[in-house]
């Protein structure tokens, strides 16, 4: 058994990121084609669509502001004419800002949170769930956080954005699901990633105290979780929020 994703176009949106970069690798090691969404990273993004071309895959660097319906269609129809039909949606892309208490929060942060969270899941709907559904098939995969259920002092922001968007994921899976189409969330938590192997910032002994394992989970740990729900081994789990935490936060019954 094992995971295949031949023939099948993914986009994931911002892949020229940290762990978009490990997930886009994976999903094209799988066999998928890719379409490389960024903002602002023209050069990473690039480097990657050449690294994924050099494994034999179809790949495509395609800019647009998520929270923009305009640019989300636009990264569509040019998705279309380099790769054909979208199958797999990975909704990555999250706009940065510094965390502080609710009572210094500016306003605007919350509504960043919004528009990168919320409105970007339903832009990418809007956008690529018609194609799923034409075909009979597809699966769209939210990256969430082990902060929704954390709720910790300054996370305000983050979790607001992140607790909407869980609300649209686990709505769409059951509007789509007669289509065949699987909606699930992959919620990571404190996650080692290039940036931190490069600077030696791997450890961090207090929050590892915190897991059941020990330690702190890393981007190919993620991926691995993403390309299985991407794939036809998870064709029965929609609606799903799944923590890739080593155990740091346990859905309850």
């Amino acid at each position: 058994m094992q995971i295949d994703l031949t023939g099948k176009v993914a986009l994931v949106t911002g892949a020229s990121g940290e762990l978009g970069r490990t997930m886009s690798r994976t999903l094209a090691q799988c066999g998928a084609d890719i379409a490389i969404h960024y903002k602002g990273n023209e050069a990473k993004a690039k480097s990657l669509q050449a690294e994924l071309e050099a494994l034999g895959r179809r790949a495509v660097a395609v800019q647009a502001d998520v929270t923009k319906l305009d640019e989300v269609l636009r990264m569509k129809e040019h998705i279309a004419e380099q790769l054909g039909t979208v199958d797999i949606v990975v909704a990555n892309a999250v706009i940065q800002y510094a965390w502080t208490t609710i009572l210094e929060q500016p306003a605007e942060d919350y509504t960043s949170q919004f528009e990168s969270c919320v409105l970007q899941s339903v832009h990418l709907t809007k956008a690529f769930v018609p194609g799923m559904v034409a075909k009979k098939g597809g699966r769209v995969i939210g990256i969430n956080t082990e902060c929704v259920m954390q709720n910790l002092p300054t996370q305000s922001a983050y979790v607001a954005g992140k607790r909407g968007m869980d609300g649209i994921y686990r709505i769409l899976a059951k509007e789509v699901g007669e289509h065949q189409i699987t909606v699930n969330q992959v919620a990571p938590g404190w996650t080692i990633s290039d940036r931190d192997r490069e600077n030696n910032t791997e450890q961090n002994e207090a929050y590892s105290q915190s897991v059941p394992l020990k330690r702190r989970g890393t981007d190919q740990e993620i991926a691995n979780v993403v390309a299985f729900l991407a794939s036809d081994l998870s064709s029965f789990i929609t609606g799903a929020y799944i923590p890739v935490s080593g155990g740091n936060v346990m859905p309850s019954i």
